[in-house]
């Protein structure tokens, strides 16, 4: 091969080369991504709105004395004649205890009383005889001292005595648990066969008259409820509304759930039966009619520690996300506390799926004419 002809060969491999290369690199090279669509969101336009809901609170009607009725000496009960829910007059037979112990008792203090007026009738007839003699200078006068103290003391266990007789009197009267007020048995705590000691509750009822409307509240709102304001209150039965007032404040939070027990007195004549379920809205509690800004709850989202939700900039037509806190509920809608201010323009469906500074397009009703767009 001529010198010519090798010089025309490595030229030409020299243009082939580049060639190959921009093909295999083009053949290798990432196709560009499709862009993102555009996505169709509701949207709404952040103004003041009034709180419309209130703190309400599930409570318990009670009497506002009831009692926990026991004996009061020790015994076994031989019968129970209280049922739950019945009602008792005073001096009505609750329960009654086995009598036998108690009259005994007592017949034993009846035949004390007998022996101490034998003894002190013998000591004033011992006494009469020494003063006789004493007169006639018989006797000496210590002697006649030692029987004037002899008669003293006979005396003294005779009142002694009849004190016992007394007592034992009335602990066989006990034996016989009797309701001293009008009202309702709400509980029996003890049946028939049952030995009880003095004092252990049997029978416990409500008393007839006032009645009270009983709540827990939080510690963080306690200090708003004071006694005397007014409260409103709604029976569950029949949705009937009545008012009352707090008449007493617990002092102290109960150990267990740190809440603290709110009592409003009430008129006997509107309360429900005792033990039905009212609920209570304090007035001093009540949030109605305050400004506040308000969200539908599927406007939030979760972003970090915190809520979040995506504000659309008209302009860009795109969204970037914007923290708020949340303050309470306000029925299905959030009462929004800081982050938002009125005349911002923020997505309340379709949040889920966005990221920051997507496009987006505001969602139209099918069932709308063309010109109406969701603001």
């Amino acid at each position: 091969m001529s010198a010519t002809s090798s010089r025309l060969a490595v030229r030409a491999a020299s243009l082939f080369v580049p060639v190959l290369l921009g093909a295999s690199l083009s053949g290798c090279s990432r196709p560009e991504p499709a862009p993102e669509p555009v996505r169709a969101v509701k949207v709404m336009t952040v103004g003041v709105d009034r709180y419309a809901a209130g703190h309400e609170f599930a409570g318990e009607v009670r009497a506002r004395v009831e009692s926990r009725l026991g004996f009061r000496v020790g015994g076994k009960i031989v019968r129970r004649e209280a049922e739950l829910g019945q009602r008792v007059k005073p001096g009505q037979v609750l329960a009654q205890l086995d009598p036998r112990d108690l009259q005994l008792a007592a017949e034993a203090a009846k035949a004390q009383v007998a022996a101490a007026l034998t003894n002190r009738d013998l000591a004033a007839a011992d006494y009469k005889r020494y003063a006789a003699l004493r007169e006639q200078n018989f006797i000496s006068g210590a002697e006649l001292e030692r029987r004037d103290t002899t008669l003293k003391a006979a005396q003294a266990q005779l009142e002694q005595a009849q004190a016992q007789l007394a007592a034992q009197g009335n602990q066989a009267g006990y034996a016989n648990l009797v309701a001293d007020v009008a009202g309702v048995v709400t509980a029996v705590e003890a049946e028939a066969g049952q030995v009880v000691s003095a004092g252990t509750p049997v029978v416990r009822v409500a008393q007839d008259g006032a009645r009270d409307v009983v709540f827990v509240v939080g510690e963080d709102r306690i200090a708003a409820v004071k006694p005397g304001s007014p409260v409103s209150i709604r029976s569950w039965s029949d949705n009937r509304s009545f008012e009352g007032k707090v008449r007493e404040v617990a002092a102290s939070a109960d150990p267990v759930t740190r809440t603290f027990q709110v009592k409003v007195g009430i008129d006997p004549a509107l309360a429900p039966p005792l033990g039905a379920t009212v609920y209570v809205s304090p007035q001093s509690l009540s949030l109605a009619g305050t400004p506040v800004i308000k969200l539908p709850t599927s406007a939030l989202r979760q972003e970090g520690q915190g809520s979040a939700v995506w504000v659309l900039d008209r302009g860009s037509m795109t969204v970037k996300s914007q923290p708020v806190q949340v303050a309470t509920a306000d029925g299905n809608e959030a009462v929004i506390a800081s982050g938002l201010a009125p005349g911002m323009t923020v997505v309340v469906a379709g949040v889920h799926v966005l990221a920051p500074g997507q496009k987006v397009s505001l969602w139209q009703d099918p069932a709308l004419p063309a010109a109406s767009v969701a603001r």
